[in-house]
Order: structure tokens, then sequence, then C-alpha cells
């Protein structure tokens, strides 16, 4: 970590772990220099939350004002969306800087608010949930659901295909985070969904989805 005390700007890219993100930015924000930009990868938790792991003071808003996501879609290598996710505390030049750092990747930003899910998976994710209800109901095989959709909307991969290449361990925790934070049945994770992550079975990371 201590190399970090250099840096302009830092991207944390851990798993979907609360917890593990808010201890984290509570020693980058003593460790890093006092404008580096603190980014987060996270695809679910608040950013608003992560940003105010930084400090016990809510009115020093010195390193939460510096705290801001750029959620990468997969896979990054390829894939050239970045959303841009403001917590409250998030400044504006924090924002500019970001977006600028984003596009020198050569990639694409798109800004989200900081709402259960976010832009991205608060639509991708219940198409993903719904295809494994399609398979757990039997309304679909596998290999079906994911052709029909790859051969009649023209995204280069099904919905299951990509469940297994994000982690079925990172949907369930998405699909949770949807549901609890919004109350919504809409958003309720699948059975399936859940007994795969109790299985082992995470998809790519686990060699079985």
């Amino acid at each position: 970590m201590d190399s970090l005390s250099e840096v302009d700007f830092v991207i944390e890219a851990v798993p979907e772990i609360p917890s593990l993100k808010f201890s984290i930015f509570e020693s980058l924000a003593q460790i890093c220099p006092p404008h580096a930009i603190l980014a987060t990868n996270t695809s679910s938790i608040s950013i608003t939350r992560i940003a105010a792991s930084t400090t016990k003071d809510p009115t020093d808003i010195s390193a939460s004002s510096r705290v801001i996501s750029t959620h990468f879609m997969n896979p990054v290598p390829i894939q050239k969306g970045v959303e841009i996710i403001t917590g409250l505390q998030t400044s504006q030049e924090t924002v500019d800087t970001a977006i600028e750092f984003c596009k020198a990747m050569g990639k694409i930003p798109s800004k989200s608010a900081d709402s259960p899910g976010f832009l991205a998976n608060r639509i991708l994710m219940p198409y993903i949930n719904e295809a494994i209800i399609c398979l757990e109901t039997g309304v679909g095989g596998r290999d079906d659901i994911d052709a029909i959709m790859k051969n009649g909307t023209n995204v280069p991969m099904g919905p299951l295909q990509l469940a297994d290449f994000i982690g079925i361990d990172t949907c369930l925790a998405i699909m949770k985070v949807l549901y609890e934070e919004t109350g919504d049945s809409k958003y309720r994770p699948s059975v399936l969904l859940g007994k795969m992550v109790d299985a082992g079975w995470l998809g790519k990371k686990s060699g079985k989805g």
C-alpha cells in the first residue's frame, strides 16, 4: 500500500464485499496524496457510502469529494463503456478528471446517479436473472436461451454465457442489492442463482456455471 503514496489516480477492483471496500477506502484516504482521485470499480455498492468511509467526520469532505466510480464494462479489454457514478460528496473536478482519464484510455464514459444497480446493472441484471428463471422453470434450455438472444438481438453473448463471464456470485450479489434497496419484487434473485452459488458453480472463475 505504501507505493500508493505517490499516485494521482487509483482504481479499486476487489469483490463486491462492502466491508472490504470500506476498509480499503479508509486506508486510501490516509495513504494517497491529497489530490489523488479514489475510484472504485463497484457494480452495485453505494458510492456515497464508500466515500463516507474515508472519514469519521462527515463535514470533512477533503477525501470523500475525490471518491467516484469508474465501472468498466466486461470484458474490459474489449468493451469501451465505462460508467461514471458520483456520490453525494463527489466534486465536479473529480468527475471531470475521471471522464478525461477514461477517454484517454480510449473508453466511452456514461454518467449515472448513485442509485441501486446504477445504469448498467439496473438494466442488465434483471435481464440475466430472468434468463436464469427461464432455465429454472423449463421455458427454454441453456443453449436455446443464449441463442435466441444472440441471434435475435445481435448481442455478442447470450445472458447465461454473460453471467458465467461476470461471475454467478457477482450476479447474485447485485440482484440482492437491487432487491433489498428498492424492495421491488421484480428484482428478487432466481432460486437457481442462489443454489449455484451455494454449489460453488460461479461460472468462468470456478470452471463451472
